[in-house]
């Protein structure tokens, strides 16, 4: 088992199922434990959040842990000390490091120094902690998630990279619809290809054919609202409407990692309609990320 969270393949195939058979005991309510007493989370956050904030502070403190909410204020992280020095000075203090943040190289470098447990809550690479929620979402309202056909519609961003990393992993297959300029990572869709078929197309319509899962994320990341304008051109006709969801398979669910624009990434018809799970898959960051803290940090095994 892995030491640290920092992408989706850190992982294996069975370590994944376990981690979601757990996270599915702890939304059942089925978990009593308390792996995390007498032990703390030291959550950095150099971009700010709802969910990732919320969904680990709580799911810390459900498992009988304390969690430390750290802004670019509260580290000196935000006044130029090295990472490698943070990560030494927290692993004195706490029993696991949460980060969310820009440069992926940053959370690497803060594993390579730190002795405790540490968990990508996003970086401008991955997001996958998101993409095993959605995974849970799929779980729970589809069945198995390896024999399904995934459609990711817009911006091949981190949210994109971690389904490509997801595919990597469980071996599905994956259509990619972005627009020419916005393409996801290439070293991880070489990677992915090489035991999945997953595709880069430019027709958001053909992504969408007969997939069973539809997913997608705004325009405009955070730290990209400059570019606000020119991507509102270059996604124009990549809005997740109920004319796209048609293309889906009929049992087809629509994903979204949130906050979600009505009107631009999808329409309200979609998101508010009676195929969104998007409420579903925001509660599942709690479990899965319990889940996460409960294997990395508590010692809960993930062995078959």
């Amino acid at each position: 088992m892995p030491t640290d969270f920092l992408a989706i393949p850190d992982f294996t195939l069975a370590e994944l199922t376990a981690l979601f058979e757990l996270a599915e005991r702890m939304r059942g309510k089925r978990y009593d434990r308390t792996p995390l007493a007498g032990k703390s989370l030291a959550m950095i956050f150099m971009k700010s959040s709802t969910r990732t904030r919320v969904s680990f502070e709580v799911g810390a403190w459900q498992l009988g842990g304390h969690a430390l909410f750290l802004s670019p204020r509260d580290v000196q992280l935000g006044r130029g000390e090295p990472i490698a020095d943070t990560a030494r000075v927290l692993s004195r203090y706490v029993d696991g490091i949460m980060i969310r943040t820009f440069a992926h190289q940053d959370v690497e470098e803060l594993a390579k120094y730190a002795s405790v447990p540490v968990i990508n809550g996003l970086t401008d690479l991955l997001h996958p902690c998101q993409v095993l929620a959605d995974l849970l979402t799929v779980r729970q309202f589809l069945g198995k998630v390896a024999d399904k056909k995934y459609a990711w519609i817009g911006d091949g961003n981190n949210m994109a990279n971690s389904w490509i990393n997801a595919a990597y992993r469980f071996g599905f297959d994956l259509d990619l619809a972005c627009p020419e300029g916005y393409e996801p990572a290439d070293h991880l869709l070489a990677r992915a290809q090489k035991v999945a078929k997953v595709r880069v197309v430019r027709d958001p319509m053909e992504a969408a054919k007969g997939a069973e899962v539809i997913n997608t994320d705004v325009w405009a990341s955070m730290g990209q609202e400059e570019e606000q304008k020119q991507r509102e051109r270059a996604f124009k006709d990549y809005t997740v409407s109920p004319k796209l969801m048609k293309e889906a398979d009929k049992n087809a669910i629509f994903l979204h990692c949130l906050p979600a624009h009505r009107g631009e990434e999808v329409s309200a018809e979609v998101i508010d309609g009676s195929q969104s799970r998007v409420w579903d898959e925001a509660e599942n960051r709690l479990h899965v990320q319990k889940a996460v803290m409960a294997a990395l940090m508590g010692g809960e095994s993930l062995a078959s």
